[in-house]
């Protein structure tokens, strides 16, 4: 969970909804410090080959269906999400390389 300005914000309400974007392959949500809000969530997300996923695109579909201090503050596009052997996306990972405080 992330806490952005007293408010709970769940990774896993904007990783479906970015999921469901055309082109989205994989999407993961972490929160990376903020000194005004303790913490804002950032998206990274692959894209499939040949699809075109701005990040403009992203916050501009999220916003309407998520309250807007949850929309992310920076989307990242990466080749590949680091994840385990069993699959799962490794967010410590993406916290070390992204996370700038």
């Amino acid at each position: 969970m992330i806490i952005s300005g007293g408010e709970n914000i769940y990774p896993a309400e904007l990783e479906n909804l970015i999921n469901g974007i055309d082109g989205v392959t994989g999407a993961a949500v972490i929160g990376v410090p903020d000194d005004r809000w303790g913490e804002v969530p950032w998206a990274m997300i692959t894209v499939r080959d040949g699809a075109s996923v701005t990040a403009a695109a992203v916050r501009e579909f999220l916003d309407g269906q998520v309250a807007r201090y949850k929309l992310p503050r920076e989307v990242v596009v990466i080749d590949e999400l680091p994840r385990t052997a069993s699959g799962k996306i490794r967010k410590a990972d993406l916290r070390a390389r992204f996370a700038r405080g």
